[in-house]
């Protein structure tokens, strides 16, 4: 798979931020009492899948949630992110033991062993996708009768505060270059949940959503200010690779959000989404 690579260093750089907003999803998806009810039984341990795995963040802040036995087999195209995987997780109530597999996830999605999956789960990985290639997913985990956890995927929300006049421009660059192809087709971007949603309703599963949004308040912690900056970065860069004629306008925008970002806050918008067969 070409396109898409996460360093481990970004991975760290926003686990903090993700878990916190998984965390407030997972109050409002009532997670614990909906997980307790589609628990395998006693003794039998939860098979877990999970897509584009990379350092492990998804399995840390999932396995105590699931809790008792598990199998986790994590997926990823990096082998370098894969290294760092130990055979196994364990704390208060859970024990897993981990396969890593490396694997093209845009080619080769039909090997996995769906079949065997309880639960099919990814963060952050559903913008990414075509349409193809979730209808091909959706057509797996519903053929396994597995239920599904999809976090952290974007919905086209960023609100900046203080604005500027150019924020809406630059959200609608950065939108359009989401819809590349991060070499899984054409991207869906922020309307990969909503289709996903609909196909797992049309399928006759039970679809629950929530929120689960980033709040980025510069002056909180040095950890929140320099993921502030490096978004202002990251969005100026795909705006500007979007539409290089207007580079100039883009660049005084990015020298304008780093002076703001001091003691802004940036508000970007995610959904999770539980499905249950």
């Amino acid at each position: 798979m070409s396109g898409a690579h996460f360093s481990a260093d970004w991975l760290q750089q926003r686990e903090p931020f993700d878990t916190a907003a998984r965390d407030e999803a997972a109050r409002h998806l009532q997670l614990a009492a909906r997980f307790h009810a589609m628990a395998p039984p006693a003794g039998t341990p939860w098979r877990v899948i999970d897509l584009g795995c990379g350092t492990g963040a998804n399995q840390r802040w999932l396995a105590p949630r699931l809790g008792g036995p598990q199998q986790w087999l994590v997926v990823d195209h990096d082998a370098a992110l894969l290294r760092g995987w130990p055979p196994g997780a364990s704390g208060p109530g859970f024990e897993a033991s981990i396969v890593c597999r490396q694997l093209d996830l845009a080619r080769h999605l039909d090997t996995l062993p769906w079949h065997a999956a309880h639960l099919v789960t990814a963060s952050a990985l559903l913008d990414l996708v075509s349409a193809d290639w979730l209808r091909r997913l959706v057509s797996h985990a519903v053929g396994a009768r597995a239920a599904m956890l999809f976090t952290l995927s974007v919905d086209g929300r960023h609100d900046w505060e203080p604005g500027d006049p150019l924020d809406s421009t630059v959200g609608r660059l950065f939108a359009r270059h989401q819809r590349r192809d991060k070499g899984f087709g054409p991207a869906l971007g922020a309307a990969a949940l909503p289709a996903l949603r609909r196909a797992l309703q049309g399928s006759g599963y039970r679809v629950f959503s929530a929120a689960s949004d980033w709040r980025i308040h510069s002056l909180e912690s040095a950890q929140a200010g320099a993921l502030h900056h490096a978004l202002v970065d990251g969005i100026a860069h795909a705006a500007c690779e979007q539409e290089p004629a207007s580079l100039a306008a883009l660049e005084a925008w990015r020298q304008r959000r780093h002076a703001k970002a001091t003691s802004g806050s940036l508000r970007v918008g995610h959904v999770d989404l539980l499905a249950m067969p």
